[in-house]
């Protein structure tokens, strides 16, 4: 009987285990399988931080701006995921112009206080270091910021939310608006790295090849990198990357259509 006991305990705190408690290491799969299925991902660029994502079957939208004319042809979004407070990130006249009925919204809590309450069912604010389960994507909030002296005004610490996403033992990291700060060096087992770089706002490319380097996506998506002196150099940045790892894709997509 006191056998039975425990292991009904044991399958109780199992049961509440959350995602961010889940091992970080990829899973290594050979074949589709029930459990375990092909990971399909379709990217879309929209503008500039703004993407489309269908990652097996789930809608994701990241940073949606531009009105409801700019996601024209696409699905209706399962899941949101907003990085911070400014107009290339958050726009609340898009959130309304769009169909969000059925989507979930990821915010850091300064854009939350910006959101009208009829948007507050549908919100999970996350701080960083927090995680959340949607869709079966486990979703963790992760620090973007400046650490430049004349750049500090721009992302304060603790404001905003980078992302990594992570299903079936892929993850997905989402960089927000950063510099090469420790916590992005520090990733691990990330699949598909989208990466910021325009100044003055976020860095250059070579701080961003440079914390690539470090922390070693699979691929890494150069984005974000239009600044107040027009158009970050990202062939640059790929022949950084490649020559400092030639086992890291860089792939180049055009996130500025005239």
């Amino acid at each position: 009987m006191k056998n039975l006991y425990f292991l009904l305990i044991s399958l109780f705190c199992l049961s509440i285990v959350g995602c961010g408690n889940r091992k970080k290491e990829p899973i290594s799969v050979e074949g589709p399988n029930e459990e375990f299925p092909v990971s399909t991902l379709d990217i879309r660029p929209i503008q500039h931080a703004t993407m489309v994502m269908e990652w097996n079957g789930i809608t994701i939208y990241v940073d949606p701006v531009g009105g409801k004319s700019a996601f024209q042809g696409q699905k209706q979004a399962d899941l949101i995921l907003i990085t911070d407070i400014h107009g290339d990130h958050f726009n609340l006249e898009t959130l309304q112009q769009l169909n969000t009925k059925k989507a979930k919204i990821m915010v850091p809590l300064a854009v939350a206080e910006r959101i009208p309450d009829e948007f507050t069912p549908q919100l999970d604010v996350l701080d960083n270091g927090d995680t959340k389960e949607r869709y079966g994507i486990c979703v963790e909030a992760v620090p973007m910021y400046n650490v430049r002296q004349e750049a500090l005004k721009y992302h304060k610490k603790g404001r905003g939310n980078g992302y990594v996403l992570e299903m079936n033992g892929e993850r997905i990291y989402i960089s927000g608006d950063t510099e090469d700060v420790p916590e992005m060096r520090a990733l691990r087992n990330i699949d598909k790295a989208f990466v910021c770089m325009n100044l003055p706002y976020t860095m250059t490319v070579e701080s961003a090849a440079d914390a690539v380097l470090e922390f070693k996506p699979k691929e890494v998506y150069p984005y974000h990198y239009r600044g107040t002196d027009g158009f970050s150099d990202v062939e640059r940045f790929k022949s950084l990357v490649e020559e400092g790892n030639t086992d890291i894709g860089v792939i180049l997509l055009n996130w500025y259509k005239p």
